[in-house]
This record gives structure tokens, C-alpha cells and sequence, in this order.
């Protein structure tokens, strides 16, 4: 297998408020949400970082697309670091995210003709790619409506094709079947099995154990910032199911759920 991805020791503190320590009840002022997490992704596959809410698995991927910059620790992205490098990395990179707010007032297809060419893309690929892509997701009957009037779903499917519009080959989601209709949903899960078989690779994050097992290669289990196990999906399975295993492993490193 082609290394593509290599994550080392990625750590990441946060200063806390005292309203936020509050709510966590700690008097502890810094907040270590990612520490020395490592792993590796290869060409072809999708890789999944499985974790509760609070796990880091944002704060992971946001420092992989270097939005965030790691108090410690590198990844190197199809050759490129994101301490040395970082607007290299975003070139070879689509992020989509659920923080990724697109701006009510303009309509998909102005959208995607801007991203095209903050990206660079040749003019006559954008449009055909445009075409493609619109129609897959059936926004192309809407290419002209305002965001703002959009649905949830249809929204998600805008901000999906934006994040991809220069064809990178290593596509990171965060959460990207959160808050969506199984129809959404399922038209979402399908395309990313399609770019796996195009030869991309895939990093996303979930909580939802069904699409680890449905879409992964191989899985890393996240923990309170850490890496507590990463592997392929079978042997980790090792016939069990993604819930149980996960939850062995939460309630051995965490104690037992209540």
C-alpha cells in the first residue's frame, strides 16, 4: 500500500474561559483536546477516526488541513508537511466540515465558479466537472437558487461539491452524514465508496458505528485525545460488532458507561 498520510504526534491545548471550566466543572485553565495522536492513511481507502463528542476528532482533522496549527507534532500530506508547508497541503486537499457556512445571499453556481478559480481550475474542466457534479446531486436544478433557500440536504450536497471542486486526491470529512435524511445521506455514502474506487483517499470522522463498518478500511478509535487503538476494520472487528468493540475499549480506558 501507497503511504499518502502520516500523522505524528499531533498535540493541541486549548485555553479554557471560566464559564467553559464551569461547565466541565475543572479548575484546570488549559484543556488538552488532542495528545500525541498519531496514524497512518494510505492511497485508496477510507480511513475513519471513531470517537464520543469532545473525542478531538475535529480538532485532529482541522490541524490536518491546517486551519489549526498543532502545539507539537507534524503530518505529512502526500509529501507535504503542514508545519513547513501548509499552503501546499491545502492544494491537494478537500475539507468539508460542519462549520463550513456557505453565505445565504449567492447561489450554488456562483459558488462553485468561485472556488474553481480560487483553486486554479481550468476553466473548461470546471464546467464540465460542474455538470457532472450538479447533476449527481441533483443540484442542478437549483444551481440558481440562493443558499439561503435551500434545504438542509441540499445545502450539505452544495457544500460537498465546493469542497471538491479541484478533484484533490485526499478528501478529509468531518461528520458528513450529521443532521441529514437517509435519502442525503445515502447519496452522500455512495459518492464517497465511488471516490475511494477512483483511487482518493478518505479521512473522515464519526460517532456513528453503522458507517464505520459500512464505509472503513481501517479505523482509529479516539479517546479523550488520544489514539487508543488503530488498525484495519476486520481485525479489530474480529467478528464483533463496531459497537461492542468500541465500547470494550471505552469502558477499559474510561470506566463503565452509565
Amino acid at each position: 500500500m501507497e503511504e499518502i498520510l502520516e500523522v505524528r504526534g499531533l498535540t493541541k491545548t486549548f485555553k479554557m474561559s471560566r464559564k467553559q471550566q464551569k461547565i466541565s466543572k475543572t479548575t484546570e485553565p488549559i484543556k488538552v483536546a488532542v495528545e500525541d495522536l498519531s496514524f497512518k492513511a494510505y492511497k485508496g481507502e477510507i480511513y475513519g477516526l471513531l470517537g464520543p463528542n469532545g473525542a478531538g476528532k475535529t480538532t485532529t482533522l482541522r490541524m490536518i488541513a491546517t486551519l489549526i496549527k498543532p502545539d507539537k507534532g507534524d503530518a505529512v500530506v502526500d509529501g507535504a508537511s503542514i508545519i513547513a508547508n501548509p499552503e501546499l497541503v491545502r492544494s491537494k486537499i478537500g475539507f468539508l466540515t460542519s462549520e463550513l457556512k456557505l453565505e445565504d445571499f449567492f447561489t450554488p453556481s456562483y459558488l462553485y465558479d468561485f472556488f474553481s478559480d480560487l483553486h486554479n481550475v481550468d476553466k473548461e474542466v470546471a464546467i464540465k466537472r460542474k455538470a457532472e457534479l450538479f447533476k449527481r446531486f441533483g443540484v442542478d436544478e437549483f444551481q440558481e437558487v440562493k443558499v439561503g433557500d435551500l434545504s438542509t440536504g441540499m445545502k450539505q450536497k452544495v457544500s460537498l461539491i465546493i469542497s471538491i471542486v479541484h478533484d484533490p486526491n485526499i478528501i478529509i470529512f468531518d461528520e458528513p452524514t450529521n443532521g441529514l435524511d437517509v435519502i442525503t445521506a445515502k447519496v452522500v455514502t455512495d459518492f464517497l465508496i465511488d471516490l475511494k474506487n477512483r483511487g482518493k483517499t478518505i479521512i473522515l470522522s464519526t460517532h456513528i458505528f453503522s458507517l464505520v463498518e459500512k464505509l472503513c478500511d481501517r479505523v482509529g478509535i479516539i479517546i479523550n485525545g488520544k489514539m487508543i487503538a488503530s488498525d484495519n476494520l476486520n481485525s479489530l472487528l474480529n467478528g464483533r460488532s463496531m459497537e461492542d468493540v468500541f465500547f470494550e475499549i471505552y469502558e477499559r480506558e474510561v470506566g463503565k458507561v452509565e
